[in-house]
């Protein structure tokens, strides 16, 4: 009978991991052809900009900075990705709030009204953003959305 409680105490817990889902993620290599892409068409406008990449906790992946951008797009860049990750929408829907007189926006935490931080969605979970500084707002969105094509 000891065996048998014994044994059961062993199988249960491992029948429930092996059941257990895996959560889609975004890894390195996905986080670097992502910023692949968006330096490409950051280069075809020759725009300089950083890319930042974060994981669905909103944790920085990757950075690039590309040569002569200002040191100031670097936080500018992760906080709009953290934007993007924490609310699962684009940083041009504060924008757009923001300039319709939706000034109760600038009051939430981690809410950046502008353009250029994208969420990134595998199977219709938040996985990440990339966030994109150093050019003009639109042009931010721009380059991030040609970096997302590539996922």
């Amino acid at each position: 009978m000891k065996k048998l409680i014994l044994s059961l105490l062993i199988i249960i817990p491992l029948i429930s991991i092996a059941q257990a889902q895996v959560q889609p993620y975004l890894n390195l290599e996905e986080a670097m052809r992502i910023a692949d892409a968006a330096e490409e068409k950051a280069r075809q406008e020759n725009w300089n900009v950083v890319i930042a990449i974060l994981d669905g906790g909103g944790h920085l992946i990757y950075l690039r900075r590309m040569d002569g951008v200002q040191i100031g797009s670097v936080e500018v860049a992760q906080a709009k990705g953290k934007s993007a990750v924490y609310f699962k929408r684009p940083t041009k829907v504060f924008e757009d709030l923001v300039k319709s007189g939706g000034t109760h926006i600038l009051s939430l935490p981690n809410a950046i009204p502008v353009e250029g931080g994208l969420p990134i969605f595998k199977d219709g979970v938040c996985v990440g953003a990339i966030g994109i500084s150093g050019v003009t707002s639109a042009q931010d969105g721009l380059i991030a959305e040609a970096g997302l094509k590539a996922l």
